[in-house]
């Protein structure tokens, strides 16, 4: 690049006539023709000729096309062009040069490399140094470097004060990136000046993570001539100089102290260095530095206390023991516990070294029949102070209750019992047992209870309590339940009413009035037997008095509870006319006997029967008078009769009847039938 190539093209007609060249023009970056007019003819087997530069403005291939117009059968004429374009490109290694503490008067020499890394020969036109002490050798004359290769040189510097010193080499060359400029720096140190430190290193030993330690270290110029601080540099993360800064003089013979802090931020061995450099004749101080960073680990064990689960009122001890894990101290400050139901041991402010221990004990006393949680929190300046120890417990207790709260028994007969039914329910979360079952009032019982009975948790238990009064008065009393639930003592209040034994048979109706009835049939009419009394009757016999009565319904051995009543059919049945008078049921049973009136009639009857000697008859009425032909015109029945049968039962002892039948059809009634006479007896 930065260069120029010329090439001439040549143009032949090789047809039969004269050729006319209308245009020539060239396309692509970088070529050009050198001048723009050609020949406008060329005659037959004559030339024109065209120059092309290609003048390349970035490195790389480059293409273009000259085109030619004319009258030629093959116009237009294209002739390809293709140029590379190359250029030298300059790299130096180092890319700058630092003499540090160089002794007055003294040299120091270091090389440098100069690569041509482009792909056209580089040439040096000037190198031009500049900077006191610094000089170079090697580049006399000036080379050419073709591509891809290399040269040195070296540059030397050569203090003459015991101060710092700058300067360049400046290269003028056919590079895209000329000039170009090689930094140099440098620091002539005294002969006669020496620095040293005391301590030649610091050793902090062990420090505890997040604290610190600290050690003075004095520097001494021992020469004959001032020491300047240039820098101060410090390695090591943990580590830290004050004190001490660049610039700062130590007059000869003089001393200097600054500090260096040791902060370790994790446990393990930390090293450093810090390098100060001067003007001194050494130039550079090394003073290393090291250390152990330290830490206390409290752990606790158990970790997390789960005290299971314990009956309300009860209380258990857990010990728990602390631990220094860690390299160094822990120092315990306090103990604090959260949580109902939980309480700890004093646990005194204390420092355990590394793998000492101390312990203290964490109690549950349960008030409640529930799951509980807590924590203990120990406060340290371990990591991760304060430590959590998680508590967790469930307080059980039964609960008990019982249904019917409280039992009245009414008034039950003396000498008898009356039993009630209770239920006990634990509704708890543990197992209810009994330690006494106790009954107070006279008169009082119970069954089904006991001190060996338990309830599990969410079941139910029956009993029984019982009263059997031996007077005639009121009573109270009570079932004490002392168990290990609550409520305990659990009170369930009885009440009841003894009352004298009363044996009183009754009847509804008392007596039964049948009035009459027919002779040879019956009649039945019922009564209800009740027992009146507070006590069981039980029934040993019925007796019926009167011709013609008979009982049902109860037989020997029925027992009726005060209260009941069974029924009592009373049949009458006579078997001749007139009034039954003295007739009764006598009930004999424990309690007084009992009498039931009864009354009834026997009465004749007149049973008829006829024959019909038509077929046309729908119904028929019955006639009847007490002389022959005195039937009368009103019938008997009250209501048309089907059938060919009618009982008379309205009669009258020694009268004479006469009896005649009519049948009755649409069209009217019969004549009367034949007549029958029809003598009641006496009676």
């Amino acid at each position: 690049m930065g260069s120029v190539a010329t090439q001439t093209v040549s143009m032949t007609n090789t047809g039969t006539a004269t050729v006319k060249i209308s245009q020539a023009i060239v396309t692509g970056s970088g070529f050009t023709m050198v001048s723009e007019s050609v020949a406008t003819a060329v005659p037959v087997g004559q030339a024109a000729t065209i120059q092309v530069q290609f003048a390349p403005t970035s490195e790389g291939n480059d293409t273009a096309m000259l085109t030619v117009t004319s009258n030629a059968s093959n116009s237009p004429l294209a002739v390809p062009l293709s140029g590379t374009g190359s250029e030298a490109v300059v790299s130096m290694s180092p890319t700058s040069l630092s003499f540090n503490n160089v002794p007055v008067g003294q040299s120091s020499s270091q090389n440098v490399t100069i690569t041509n890394s482009g792909n056209s020969n580089l040439t040096l036109s000037s190198a031009t140094i500049s900077g006191s002490g610094f000089t170079m050798s090697g580049l006399a004359p000036l080379p050419t470097i073709p591509a891809g290769q290399s040269t040195s040189f070296s540059v030397q510097f050569t203090p003459t004060s015991a101060a710092s010193a700058t300067g360049s080499i400046v290269f003028r060359d056919n590079a895209g990136n000329s000039p170009q400029t090689l930094a140099l720096a440098g620091s002539g140190v005294a002969t006669e000046s020496t620095l040293s430190s005391n301590p030649s290193s610091a050793n902090f030993g062990s420090v505890a993570v997040g604290s610190s330690s600290l050690q003075t270290i004095t520097l001494t110029n021992s020469g004959t001539a001032n020491i300047t601080i240039n820098q101060v540099n410090t390695t090591g993360s943990s580590f830290k100089a004050s004190g001490i800064s660049s610039g700062q003089i130590i007059v000869a013979g003089e001393t200097a102290n600054f500090s260096v802090t040791f902060a370790p931020t994790a446990t393990g061995t930390s090293s450093g260095t810090i390098t100060i450099s001067s003007n001194a004749t050494d130039g550079s101080l090394s003073i290393p530095l090291n250390g152990s960073g330290i830490e206390g680990a409290l752990s606790a064990n158990p970790s997390s206390v789960n005290f299971g689960s314990l009956p309300v009122g009860a209380n258990t001890s857990i010990g728990i023991t602390l631990s220094n894990l860690g390299t160094a101290g822990v120092s315990i400050m306090a103990g604090s516990i959260t949580g109902a139901s939980f309480s700890m041991a004093t646990l005194p402010a204390q420092t355990l070294n590394p793998g000492q221990t101390t312990s203290f004990s964490v109690t549950f006393s349960p008030s409640t029949a529930t799951s509980m949680s807590g924590s203990l929190s120990i406060t340290s300046n371990a990591p991760g102070s304060p430590l959590i120890i998680a508590l967790s417990g469930t307080g059980t207790q039964p609960q008990i209750s019982a249904n019917p709260t409280s039992v009245t028994f009414g008034t039950v007969t003396v000498g008898t019992s009356n039993s009630q039914a209770i239920t006990l329910e634990n509704k708890g979360n543990a197992t209810l047992t009994f330690s006494q079952v106790a009954v107070a009032g006279t008169g009082f019982t119970e069954t089904g209870l006991s001190t060996s009975t338990s309830i599990a948790a969410g079941g139910s238990v029956p009993f029984d309590a019982v009263f059997t009064p031996s007077s005639a008065t009121t009573a109270t009393g009570s079932i004490t339940l002392t168990t290990n639930g609550t409520p305990s003592p659990l009170v369930i209040n009885l009440s009841g009413t003894g009352a004298t034994t009363t044996l009183s048979l009754g009847a509804t109706p008392s007596t039964l009035s049948f009035g009459n009835v027919n002779d040879e049939t019956s009649s039945s009419l019922t009564t209800s037997i009740t027992n009146n009394g507070n006590s069981n009757i039980t029934i040993s016999g019925v007796t019926v008095t009167g011709s013609g009565f008979s009982a049902t319904g109860i037989s020997n051995g029925t027992v009726l509870m005060p209260g009941q009543s069974a029924p009592l059919t009373v049949t009458f049945e006579p078997t001749a006319p007139g009034v039954v008078s003295g007739a009764s049921v006598t009930v004999t049973s424990n309690a007084a006997p009992m009498t039931i009136s009864l009354s009834g009639t026997g009465t004749h009857w007149v049973s008829l029967a006829w024959t019909d000697g038509t077929t046309t008859a729908v119904t028929y009425n019955v006639f009847r008078g007490t002389s022959s032909g005195g039937e009368g015109t009103t019938p008997l029945n009250t209501s048309p009769l089907s059938a060919n049968s009618f009982t008379d039962t309205n009669v009258t002892s020694g009268q004479t009847y006469f009896y005649t039948v009519k049948a009755v059809n649409s069209a009217g009634s019969s004549p009367p039938s034949n007549e029958a006479q029809v003598a009641i007896p006496t009676p």
